[in-house]
């Protein structure tokens, strides 16, 4: 059998491969719409991590419904992460075109454009690896999510999946974490101070006091009267 035809049928298995793949997580997709996630590939990835330190390990998470969650927790998150989430389609492409734009600036990475939708899928399924693939894949599951899910579907399995600290899951066990207190209780300055922490919730969590994270507060507290929240 000549090379050729060897390398068109691995091409052809590679592909039928890819193919289940997709289905396999357009089903997971399908049944999360209506099923809340118990776990993330997220999660199970910084599991991992905290049992080489301790095997006994557990993450912190409890599942709080979306109207029992604080209104303004929701309208921080919007303002610090997506302020175009009720409108745009997975994707913010001026919000992507001014990171580029700051990277470039900056000679490094310093800001990525993703939107609350792009977030959700990485964190639902795959890893925190900056690869063409990780980057491929992510946008082939936003498209996903914004086809079958409504935004508030969205919003309310980010809420509960996001990382928050260390070893601490969802805006519940966030609010118990920082303050004492359910989700559904938070205050604005509160709610902000947490979306502040993201995208580095386990620096924050270690630096409760950081100044960048007072400044960070203090912007988000004056967007969120015009956050859009579905």
């Amino acid at each position: 059998m000549s090379l050729v035809l060897w390398s068109k049928r691995l091409l052809l298995g590679c592909l039928a491969l890819l193919l289940l793949y997709q289905f396999w997580v357009f089903g997971w997709v399908l049944w999360w719409n209506w099923v809340n996630p118990d776990s993330t590939r997220f999660m199970n990835i910084r599991l991992d991590e905290l049992r080489i330190q301790d095997p006994q390990a557990q993450l912190h998470k409890q599942w709080l419904a979306y109207e029992r969650i604080s209104a303004n927790l929701k309208r921080a998150i919007i303002a610090a992460e997506d302020a175009k989430f009720v409108d745009h389609e997975g994707f913010d492409w001026a919000g992507i075109q001014h990171a580029i734009e700051k990277n470039q600036r900056k000679g490094r990475v310093l800001a990525g454009g993703s939107t609350i939708s792009q977030q959700l899928a990485k964190n639902l399924f795959l890893t925190p690896a900056k690869t063409p693939w990780r980057k491929a894949e992510e946008a082939v599951i936003t498209l996903m999510l914004e086809a079958v899910w409504s935004k508030q579907r969205i919003l309310e399995v980010y809420l509960n999946v996001i990382e928050w600290g260390n070893g601490v899951f969802g805006a519940e066990a966030a609010a118990r974490h920082y303050y004492g207190v359910s989700a559904t209780q938070l205050a604005p300055e509160q709610a902000a101070r947490l979306a502040g922490m993201l995208p580095s919730p386990r620096f924050y969590d270690r630096n409760r006091s950081a100044p960048g994270l007072a400044r960070k507060t203090a912007i988000i507290l004056a967007r969120m009267p015009s956050a859009d929240v579905p």
